[in-house]
């Protein structure tokens, strides 16, 4: 996750933030309130460091609240951390006050391609950049068929609709396209999409209400008999995203440390699955 985070920083503060560009979310957010508070005091560093993973970590402060009061101490702990670790490699790798690439859609490209892996591997390791995808996590629980593309989409509108207003159109789009590039090599890395098939065999019982509980997922149970002990088992067939992976076999584990899992791709699927957000909580 620090890894993930500090590949992440160094394309936003190497090469986007010297070319004036923004990302979307709430970094984007904060970005453009940096951008506010110097146009208008005429600081820029912070003993020469980039104050924009303050203003990150403060707008996520009220996430924080959220997340305690929505999904529990356990998770909320976890959004911090998350949070705090971001924030913290924003501010200090420093931001060169001559850009390394001074062509937009060359910075464009590379960013996307770095700052994508480095994401991509902070969602792999069950964490979160924070902001819209941690809200969608805990409206998720009341309600499972939230839309994290939808939260998504109005931040970033917001974020360019800002560019387009306070700077000019060349920036709202290069902007764009680098979010767009960056997305897209998130979906290489990250396994959010990819669908499992886990079958759980168990001698204890109510694992079924957990995962359904926890991570809003049917299931399918029913009774069957060991070949050689002859004891009485419970075979459980869910279905998951590999986003959720983790945090499934995290929560039998905890209930049967014996419990046998076996997992496979599902190539195809037909039927009510829904896609979720998740950070391992």
């Amino acid at each position: 996750m620090i890894l993930g985070n500090l590949i992440y920083a160094f394309s936003i503060n190497l090469l986007i933030t010297p070319m004036h560009l923004y990302n979307g979310g709430f970094l984007g957010i904060s970005q453009i309130v940096r951008h506010l508070i110097t146009d208008n005091t005429g600081v820029e560093m912070i003993y020469g460091h980039d104050f924009t993973g303050i203003i990150y970590f403060l707008i996520n402060i009220p996430l924080f609240i959220y997340a305690y009061n929505s999904a529990g101490f356990k998770f909320a702990t976890k959004t911090l951390i998350s949070i705090g670790i971001s924030s913290v490699c924003l501010t200090l790798v420093p931001v060169p006050r001559i850009p390394y690439i001074d062509d937009y859609l060359t910075a464009c490209v590379v960013a996307g391609v770095i700052g994508g892996i480095g994401t991509g591997m902070i969602l792999r390791g069950g964490s979160s950049t924070g902001g819209p995808d941690i809200i969608a996590v805990c409206m998720s629980k009341k309600n499972p068929n939230v839309s994290v593309g939808l939260l998504n989409n109005i931040v970033n509108f917001a974020v360019y609709g800002c560019c387009l207003v306070l700077f000019n159109v060349e920036i709202a789009v290069y902007s764009f396209i680098y979010s767009a590039i960056k997305a897209m090599f998130i979906d290489r890395m990250h396994t959010q999409n990819i669908k499992t098939e886990v079958l759980i065999i168990t001698k204890k019982e109510g694992i079924e209400k957990i995962l359904t509980e926890d991570l809003s997922r049917g299931v399918t149970s029913w009774k069957g008999t060991g070949a050689y002990t002859g004891d009485e088992v419970t075979i459980i067939l869910t279905l998951v995203s590999k986003y959720e992976i983790e945090h499934l076999k995290g929560l039998v584990h905890d209930m049967d440390p014996n419990a046998f899992l076996m997992m496979s791709d599902g190539e195809s699927i037909v039927g009510n699955f829904k896609r979720h957000i998740g950070i391992g909580e």
